[in-house]
């Protein structure tokens, strides 16, 4: 055979591998990809810096930058990758293994070029003048589980206590009688929903081998108690009464019967 003909076989068949190639990357490019857009609109449990807006609207806003994460002097801060099960290149972080460590100049939060992580909601107003304040950061709640937490057995333990930052405002202990024994006191770990930051140094702290007190994020942690309950002993809370209807009424199935007819029908009960 001659090199022409060598040469054109050659020539054909490296055309061929670089399309089976090609071909081969393609697909494979398109599995990995899918897998990274359904692992983006995955964020079950996460913790965002301090200040961050609303989770549809961080993610909305967030560039992707990393900024944050670089300004953090406590490597506190990561960007999602991939396999970390949350929204890809997006801050977050993990108070078990590093918490926030409450910088009173919260660094991360000004260098933030899109609005993501609002400087308004870190600040306060002191003397006409806005002053960063990292007290006001809600990255989300701690919440114990009494049912792990040794200071509910009985076991003396201030871990959570000790290490909050703002002890005696986030965490208190509360003495509580040990009825068991009739002469010792529990000292429980009581979190301040209205005061808890979010930093996890508490959940750091902790000494059981899987954390008894974790922070989990405030729609996650907290309940929605309905805009149909007032708070009495509120009086800015009351004053929603002025344009309340007096007319409110509860509407279910049940409601549609008269009060004796699904009282006597026993399977009514149990719906």
């Amino acid at each position: 055979m001659s090199n022409h003909a060598t040469q054109q076989i050659t020539a054909r068949r490296k055309f061929l591998t670089l399309m089976a190639q090609s071909v081969g990357f393609s697909a494979l490019g398109g599995m990995v990809w899918s897998g990274y857009i359904a692992e983006a609109k995955s964020a079950p449990l996460i913790l965002r810096p301090p200040g961050a807006v609303a989770e549809v609207d961080f993610l909305r806003l967030c560039i992707k930058c990393g900024q944050c994460v670089e300004a953090c002097p406590y490597d506190t801060l990561n960007l999602a990758k991939p396999g970390d099960n949350k929204p890809l290149g997006t801050p977050f972080f993990n108070p078990r293994e590093v918490p926030c460590y409450m910088c009173t100049d919260i660094p991360c939060v000004p260098v933030c070029p899109t609005g993501a992580l609002n400087e308004h909601a870190v600040s306060r107003v002191v003397e006409g003048k806005k002053e960063l304040d990292i007290t006001k950061a809600r990255m989300g709640l701690a919440v114990v589980d009494v049912e792990s937490c040794i200071a509910f057995w009985g076991i003396q333990c201030d871990a959570c206590y000790r290490a909050c930052p703002i002890m005696d405002s986030a965490i208190v202990l509360e003495y509580r009688r040990n009825e068991r024994t009739g002469k010792h006191a529990y000292l429980v770990p009581i979190v301040n929903s209205t005061m808890c930051t979010g930093c996890g140094l508490c959940e750091r702290a902790c000494v059981t081998e899987k954390a008894a007190i974790h922070v989990l994020p405030l729609e996650v942690a907290k309940g929605a108690i309905g805009g149909h309950y007032i708070k009495g002993w509120d009086a800015s809370d009351e004053k929603r009464l002025e344009t309340q209807s007096s007319d409110v009424t509860t509407r279910t199935k049940r409601s549609e019967k008269s009060a004796q007819d699904y009282l006597n029908a026993d399977e009514e009960l149990f719906k």
